[in-house]
């Protein structure tokens, strides 16, 4: 199956509340090519609790790969052992979060202090799982600025795991003191340090990370690196990744036109709603929200779309009506 999937040129990164099936269905029909990633899953929520809960995803959607949180060598090997069941693409092990609530559990960013453990950790995966097993991480945390400290971390794990794929968020993880929100922005910027790791390393396959928004800036990165990944200006901009396919995987396919990705969101939305899983439209909707970004009257689509009087009888034909208000105030070619 490995063979026949795209290069990780191009990645939706993990969100947490942001990257869940529904959002990654939308994602999914804007880009044939871009590599999904989830939101990140503690392991023992996959061993202990519903799986299908955590693990389900729609047909059509890969490549996708599950981003599992934990530091215990044998829960994650679990819990990959069950994504690769599901039908995921790749494992990929989360040494890049910096929030409290996940150094508590001893995973995330803080794992980059214990390099040996997270060779524990990708080997444990990787003898679990025929599927690819990759890493995401920082470029250190809190005041380690020397590029040899990222180089170590690496280099260690190159040499004592078979782990190939390093997806680099290029700032430092400030472990305390920042918010995870302050944690996106208020670090610098590297993106140097991640070039020179793809010279230094040039049989690892190495993606860049953080504060990238536009087709030109990943075009940029793309001659330093072998793939960039993308986050918030691809949740918050979704139509940002209509011409990546074209752009970033010499796709010849048309980029999605608006009216048509609408219809398709509508007949999902109906369908998830109608399983009886549970599902309700702003389960769908919130993820839609900057759809119309840059178009006139995407406000009025956003105000429809979290509208809770609006959204209270569960009609997925909203969708319909708010689109009607967009495709009238602009000029279509």
């Amino acid at each position: 199956m490995t063979q026949d999937l795209p290069p990780r040129r191009l990645a939706v990164a993990p969100m947490l509340d942001w990257t869940d099936r529904h959002y990654r269905y939308m994602a999914r029909q804007i880009t044939r090519h871009t590599w999904l990633y989830s939101e990140m899953v503690n392991a023992g929520a996959i061993i202990y609790g519903d799986q299908d809960r955590f693990l389900a995803f729609n047909d059509g959607e890969q490549p996708v790969a599950l981003q599992l949180g934990g530091s215990e060598p044998a829960d994650l090997a679990k819990a990959a052992k069950a994504a690769e069941n599901y039908g995921y693409n790749e494992v990929n092990l989360n040494c890049g979060c910096p929030s409290p609530r996940v150094q508590k559990g001893a995973f995330g960013a803080c794992l980059m202090n214990e390099v040996g453990l997270v060779a524990d950790c990708l080997n444990a995966m990787q003898d679990a799982v025929q599927i690819p097993v990759t890493i995401k991480h920082r470029i250190g945390i809190d005041r380690q600025t020397e590029y040899q400290t990222l180089t170590d971390f690496v280099g260690t794990l190159r040499e004592k795991t078979a782990c190939k794929t390093y997806i680099v968020h290029a700032r430092n993880a400030w472990l305390d003191g920042l918010s995870p929100k302050e944690n996106r922005d208020v670090p610098p910027l590297k993106y140097d340090y991640v070039y020179r790791l793809k010279q230094d390393f040039p049989d690892l396959e190495i993606l860049i990370n953080g504060g990238i928004t536009t087709n030109q800036q990943i075009a940029g990165h793309l001659k330093h690196v072998d793939g960039v990944m993308v986050g918030r200006e691809a949740y918050h901009n979704p139509m940002i990744m209509r011409d990546w396919d074209r752009l970033f995987y010499n796709g010849s396919a048309a980029p999605i036109e608006y009216a048509d990705l609408v219809q398709r969101l509508f007949a999902y939305s109906q369908a998830q709603i109608q399983a009886g899983r549970g599902t309700i439209l702003r389960h769908i909707v919130r993820h839609t929200l900057g759809l119309m970004h840059g178009l006139n009257k995407a406000r009025v689509w956003r105000r429809m779309l979290s509208d809770a009087a609006l959204l209270k009888d569960n009609d997925g034909s909203l969708i319909l009506e708010a689109w009607q208000e967009v495709e009238r105030a602009n000029s279509w070619e």
